[in-house]
């Protein structure tokens, strides 16, 4: 059964970034830390920036790679030392594939990637935890096709839309208690563009426009007395829009520096509120009231460096990430922090037509203390461990 997105969830997140987007969808990406927006050359392409397919060589390319993501067990302490609890640790592998068409004409190609741009998942089997988050659960899915056009030997621009699949599932369990599943289907686009004024420097822009996700599903809300309400559920979250600006400079020895700053509009995301088909009654102050959730854009500086030998490829990365939370909306579905990660990787040139790679990122983010209505401690322990393996093939 498909999961109801439940937005906090979605818009809570996760894994790889803060908030619950996730940018490194790829090998490359993971191994320079996502700064892979202005120098990139294969099937990765697609996605990461795909104004660079229309300086491809004219061939097609095809990426096929699978990615584990390991969650630490996130550690809760309440300022009293009354609370000493753990979420669960969560392992998942996730799926990724991009691939860029040979010249369609003199000036265009056209791409096609299928990615998890975004996810979440947090799990708690102890209270307080489990009277707001027993689990919060987020699966999302973007095929996203694109096509690249080459204005002149300098620039190229390229257009795409987004169509983002999500499903999840919502628990709480306390004296009222919730049970949602749901899922949508949403579009949006992304616009990208790339000029190469000389042969080392390169320039990169991308945006990916806003998507409200607009998930139903099913509900079931639980009093004192038992089930009160069985019956249809909605709610609408924004999955933000990001814009990225980068450049890099590749020096005579075949080492590359690229420098990516991110900007992501978190502050679409005012306030939570689930509508129901039919009168939820007592329960209404718990489970119909707008939550307000009041998140804030962010910043994100990200550094790339990659070396080209005969026949590897070493690249390296690192990045800084803000959480958009503001404290007196921070809980337990999504108890972000600031981070900071690394990340490295290697590719392998097997032969002139097939390739294969690996990388890891880690993720170290912030011990919080947050005081609120909902916590009055400390969140640390909040980890990621990403490694992806990969094969390419180009003919």
């Amino acid at each position: 059964m498909k999961r109801l997105t439940l937005l906090p969830l979605l818009i809570s997140s996760a894994v790889y970034a803060s908030g619950y987007k996730i940018p490194e969808t790829s090998l490359n990406a993971i191994a320079l830390s996502a700064a892979n927006v202005a120098h990139t050359h294969g099937a990765e392409n697609a996605y990461s920036n795909p104004a660079n397919m229309a300086f491809m060589k004219d061939e097609q390319n095809i990426e096929a790679d699978l990615i584990y993501i390991g969650l630490d067990p996130v550690k809760y302490k309440s300022n009293d030392g009354t609370t000493d609890i753990n979420a669960k640790s969560e392992t998942f592998f996730l799926p990724s594939f991009n691939y860029v068409s040979g010249k369609l004409g003199s000036n265009a190609r056209v791409g096609l990637s299928v990615v998890v741009p975004g996810g979440l998942s947090k799990r708690w089997s102890d209270s307080p935890a489990v009277e707001k988050a027993k689990e919060f659960t987020l699966e999302v899915v973007e095929v996203n096709p694109t096509a690249a056009f080459k204005i002149n030997d300098k620039l190229a621009v390229a257009v795409g839309f987004r169509v983002v699949s999500t499903s999840g599932i919502v628990k709480s369990n306390a004296a009222v208690s919730r049970d949602m599943t749901g899922d949508s289907i949403d579009v949006g686009y992304n616009l990208a563009l790339a000029y190469k004024p000389t042969k080392a420097l390169e320039f990169g822009l991308t945006y990916r426009s806003n998507i409200n996700l607009s998930v139903e599903g099913e509900a079931k809300l639980y009093s004192p007395a038992g089930l009160t309400y069985d019956g249809g559920a909605s709610v609408t979250v924004p999955l933000p829009a990001t814009l990225n600006a980068a450049v890099a400079y590749t020096f005579a020895s075949k080492t590359t520096v690229e420098f990516v700053y991110e900007r992501v509009n978190w502050s679409a995301y005012k306030s939570l509120d689930f509508n129901y088909v039919g009168n939820v009654g007592n329960l209404a102050p718990y489970f119909d009231d707008p939550i307000v959730k009041d998140w804030k854009d962010t910043n994100v500086y990200r550094i790339g460096i990659t070396h080209e030998m005969d026949k590897y490829t070493l690249m390296a990365g690192a990045v800084r990430d803000e959480s958009p939370i503001p404290d007196k909306s921070l809980s337990f579905e999504l108890p972000d922090s600031d981070s900071v990660s690394v990340s490295a990787g290697l590719r392998y040139q097997y032969t002139k037509s097939v390739n294969v790679g690996f990388s890891a990122l880690y993720s170290m983010r912030d011990t919080r203390k947050v005081t609120n209505s909902d916590v009055n401690g400390e969140f640390s322990n909040s980890n990621v461990l990403i490694m992806s393996a990969g094969l390419g093939y180009k003919f």
